[in-house]
């Protein structure tokens, strides 16, 4: 049987804001030496999954190419290019019918997600190969973790019998209030729900079809309205749109009678929160977790994190039980109590129409990155790099003219007509409304240093005349 990786690779991650933006969201944050999104593949791998299908935005996919160039056996992988977010059922339907489609009905599916820590790999196998065998003989399985406190913040599973295996799902009960929760740990019937499956395509269909036929429905018309090609299968956004927003969960796993339970034989950890993120660091022996650019003076349980351009000193005085993230862009100081709502900034800060929900302080692109260094009126200074072989639109600016030096790489600066050969240390200037495109004709990554100067510098101010991505 065709065993196939499927990695959700979904969601804006605004409980970590700001590290997590929309454009930049929690599969891609780095912890530890790599991001989520590539432990989650990697994850995959170690079950002897050879073949992989990641669910993703598909504003996401260049991203995502990134992290499986950045691999060193990055698998044979199908993309499914979502217009817009959705639910896990959407999803799962989704990915379901492809695997059917492209591997056969009787296909093994393990259904990861990209915003899960496991540090014990071997350990995640072990149970994945116990969940593997109840799903070839048709179950649908989910891996339940071991509750090591009363958790409002997750799921939980009740199952029949722990004695013995398998264990079969009683119910499912979707964050209980505290009382319930120190209830059910005393139980000892109860599992957090890991939102990690493994099940066949077809009984996966089976079960869709019995108990959600209109997510079934939907994610049919979706899938036969789609377009497929080299980046993958690519959804119309209007019929993408007609299916259901709802979970998994409450669309198929708490109504099916085949469901098991798997314990979890490893550590997980569900990064979803800046507690979350502390909890899967090394504390100290006042139980902070942060850098060595940290002062701290009576400080104790804080997680300090700096994520900027150059070398920051943070101090800390006096505190207790807070979060402290600095980024380039935007500072978070909150109590650690507090921390599952730092989503209530991002919803004020869209209310505002603040860039900063939207955008990290260093803006990917599929030709490399951007990052604004210093903005004052009249004036603005950018960090940009470019892959190597890459280049950026041309394209000209009504209200701004543009320096360029470049620091490291070599690079083709087109300029009106004229192409100049530009090496680390020599200078470009671009006049207003001049077309002008920036190319890496070197083998190592280009990084210029670019002033823009004018009485508007906003990003809107770009005519594109031809590019390589399609965004003329």
């Amino acid at each position: 049987m065709k065993l196939v990786s499927v990695v959700l690779s979904g969601g804006s991650g605004s409980r970590l804001w700001p590290v997590s933006r929309q454009a930049l969201p929690k599969p891609f944050m780095r912890l530890g030496e790599s991001t989520l999104l590539q432990q989650a593949i990697e994850r995959g791998q170690a079950c002897g999954t050879a073949d992989l299908m990641i669910v993703t935005n598909k504003d996401h996919l260049f991203l995502t190419k990134d992290v499986l160039d950045g691999m060193s056996d990055p698998p044979s992988t199908t993309f499914l290019l979502e217009p817009k977010g959705r639910n896990t059922a959407p999803a799962i339907a989704l990915a379901a019918l492809r695997c059917a489609a492209q591997f056969g009905g009787d296909a093994l599916m393990l259904v990861l997600s990209a915003d899960h820590l496991v540090p014990d790999v071997p350990a995640f196998v072990a149970s994945a190969s116990d969940a593997l065998r109840l799903a070839r003989q048709g179950a649908l399985v989910v891996f339940g973790i071991q509750p090591t406190a009363p958790d409002t913040g997750f799921g939980y599973i009740e199952v029949d019998h722990v004695d013995r295996a398998p264990q079969k799902v009683k119910r499912f009960v979707e964050k209980p209030r505290i009382e319930d929760a120190m209830q059910y740990l005393a139980t000892g019937r109860y599992y957090w729900n890991s939102g990690m499956f493994a099940f066949t395509a077809d009984a996966m269909i089976s079960a869709l079809e019995a108990h959600a036929p209109e997510v079934l429905s939907a994610a049919r018309h979706a899938l036969s309205t789609s377009s497929t090609n080299a980046d993958g299968v690519s959804f119309d956004a209007h019929a993408f749109g007609l299916q259901p927003d709802i979970s998994i969960d409450y669309a198929v796993m708490e109504r099916a009678d085949n469901v098991h339970v798997v314990p979890a034989k490893f550590g997980w950890t569900d990064v979803g929160s800046w507690p979350s993120v502390a909890r899967t660091l090394t504390a100290d022996a006042s139980g902070n977790t942060f850098e060595d650019e940290v002062v701290a003076v009576d400080t104790t349980n804080t997680h300090v994190q700096v994520e900027s351009h150059g070398p920051k000193l943070v101090a800390t005085l006096g505190v207790h039980d807070l979060v402290i993230v600095d980024t380039p862009d935007a500072l978070l100081v909150a109590h650690k109590n507090s921390a599952q709502d730092v989503k209530k900034i991002v919803e004020a800060l869209k209310h505002r129409q603040h860039e900063s929900v939207q955008l990290p302080a260093t803006v990917h692109r599929p030709w490399g990155t951007y990052a604004s260094l210093k903005e004052e009126d009249g004036y603005k200074v950018k960090r940009i790099t470019v892959k190597p072989g890459q280049a950026l639109s041309l394209q000209y600016h009504h209200q701004r003219a543009e320096h360029w030096v470049v620091v490291q790489g070599k690079a083709l600066v087109q300029v009106g007509d004229s192409e100049y050969e530009t090496l680390p240390g020599q200078y470009r200037y671009i006049p207003l409304k001049e077309r002008h495109r920036l190319t890496n004709i070197g083998t190592e990554e280009l990084v210029l240093i670019e002033v823009q100067c004018g009485g508007y510098l906003g990003e809107d101010d770009i005519v594109r005349l031809a590019d390589t991505y399609g965004r003329a």
